[in-house]
């Protein structure tokens, strides 16, 4: 009676610490909401995944035994923690986005050999009540599909984001891309309608499976071009949040399926925000045909026309209004803090200055809002680009800082753009236009920007750090 007692306690413990880790997650999910309170909201959901965590360890039961190889958990625990934070902490501003996908990836990849592990071992009762038509086995073939999609997914945008893999544009991949999912599905189905004894009889449809979604995963975001990276990572992480979702079906966690539930929906939801900002069908992205066709034309007529660092303070200081537009050269040169400094010089000379946010600058979803939230840039200065956009006409000067295909009136003009329909910041339409760059080397997406060539665009060469502080000097002295 007493070994029943304590069982009873135990379980109340642990769905008890399941509901708080997921009350913690749900909060912390709403604080990210907004710079100010998205530290402490990471803070509270680290805080729900360690408890769950220690009361899975401590509490959890199967068949009336606890969890054994309690040392190699928490010796494999303790190993992941040390790389963890060890990349964490040394990873530059520059290489986020390649973490973010990166870690994604290894989500999806714990799911995808969650699901491998326990297809063989499926309850014999279970198979013997309905064979393999049930809820769990779908959820393990679904765990199993999804999560080797993102893994593999992850990885090869880990490497188009590093810079060591490129685009394979080919006009049949979203046909061919299209056949491997039609695949998958019906192969799904055809091993839950399979009439065996055991679940391990299909052990090697099941790794059949793995391999070709692995491959589905690569060959999906293979094509996708640069400019529309971004998208591919917020869609890649909520299919981890969905594998997750299945793991926390199969064990019954309930703080395992409400993190990936919140994960997914997320992601889901920002997939879907993001493609319309794009312009984009998000059919297209799930079949790996994202980022528009052929080359865009890479003629470009008119020269170029230069502004020393004194010119440009002196226009800048005497405007009414300045629009800021950064890129990924701003998180380059690690310059956020730099800038910052040259609004708030400008704002006390009485020029209004606003940032100009479009959805995919930089090389991952929020990568300018999480870049200047790091320098304490009040989050009422940033303006999403269809926000601002009909304001330009009134812009006095738009500063563009390192960013290329998101003002490339190229999305707007050129049909045969990669970028053809995105829309932009419409940096053309300000009265006066300058253009910090290191030189004139194309953008991600690889593709000639004619605004460089515009009348009214003045080019502001040099590393974006140094340039900014050059400016600042020249405004403090006007």
């Amino acid at each position: 009676m007493n070994d029943v007692t304590q069982f009873s306690a135990g379980l109340s413990v642990l769905e008890i610490s399941y509901i708080l880790a997921s009350i913690l997650f749900i909060l912390g999910l709403k604080m990210l909401s907004h710079p100010l309170t998205a530290r402490r909201g990471n803070f509270l959901a680290a805080i729900g995944m360690t408890m769950a965590i220690a009361a899975t360890l401590l509490f959890h039961e199967k068949d009336g035994m606890p969890i054994g190889n309690i040392g190699w958990i928490i010796g494999a625990m303790a190993v992941g923690t040390v790389i963890g934070w060890v990349i964490a902490v040394k990873v530059k501003m520059t290489a986020m986005p390649q973490l973010v996908s990166f870690f994604n990836g290894m989500g999806g990849a714990a799911a995808a050999l969650i699901s491998m592990m326990e297809f063989p071992h499926v309850s014999p009762e279970l198979m013997m009540k309905s064979g393999m038509a049930n809820g769990h086995v779908l959820a393990i073939l679904l765990g199993l599909v999804i999560g080797s999609v993102s893994w593999a997914g992850s990885m090869i945008a880990f490497g188009k984001l590093d810079g060591w893999i490129g685009d394979l544009r080919v006009k049949a991949m979203k046909y061919v891309n299209l056949t491997i999912l039609a695949f998958i599905i019906g192969f799904v189905v055809f091993i839950m309608t399979r009439d065996v004894a055991a679940s391990a009889e299909l052990t090697h449809l099941i790794i059949i499976l793995f391999v070709v979604a692995v491959a589905y995963g690569v060959l999906f975001v293979m094509p996708i071009g640069g400019a529309d990276m971004p998208v591919v990572i917020s869609l890649l992480n909520s299919f981890t949040g969905v594998a997750a979702a299945m793991g926390g079906f199969l064990y019954n966690n309930q703080a395992m399926l409400t993190g990936g539930i919140l994960v997914g929906s997320a992601g889901t939801i920002l997939t879907v925000l993001m493609c319309k900002a794009m312009n984009r069908s998000l059919l297209n992205v799930i079949i790996g045909v994202f980022g528009g066709g052929g080359a865009a034309a890479t003629s470009a007529a008119g020269s170029i026309k230069e502004i020393t660092v004194s010119d440009a303070a002196v226009l800048l200081s005497y405007s009414k209004k300045v629009v800021i537009v950064p890129g990924y050269g701003l998180a380059v040169a690690q310059a956020q803090h730099i800038c910052h400094e040259l609004d708030k010089l400008l704002e006390e000379k009485g020029v209004e200055v606003k940032y100009a946010i479009h959805p995919v600058a930089g090389r991952m979803p929020g990568h300018m809002n999480v870049l200047l939230a790091e320098a304490d840039v009040p989050y009422e200065q940033l303006i999403e680009s269809d926000e601002i956009n009909p304001d330009m006409p009134n812009t006095d000067v738009i500063v563009v800082i390192g960013a290329n295909d998101v003002v490339n009136p190229a999305a707007e003009d050129d049909p045969s753009s990669p970028i053809y329909g995105m829309p932009i910041v419409r940096a053309r339409e300000a009265k006066n236009i300058i253009v910090m760059k290191r030189g004139m080397g194309k953008g991600y997406a690889a593709i000639e920007n004619m605004l460089f060539f515009n009348d009214k665009t003045r080019m502001l060469f040099g590393d974006a750090k140094s340039t900014l502080q050059a400016l600042v000097g020249e405004v403090k002295e006007l």
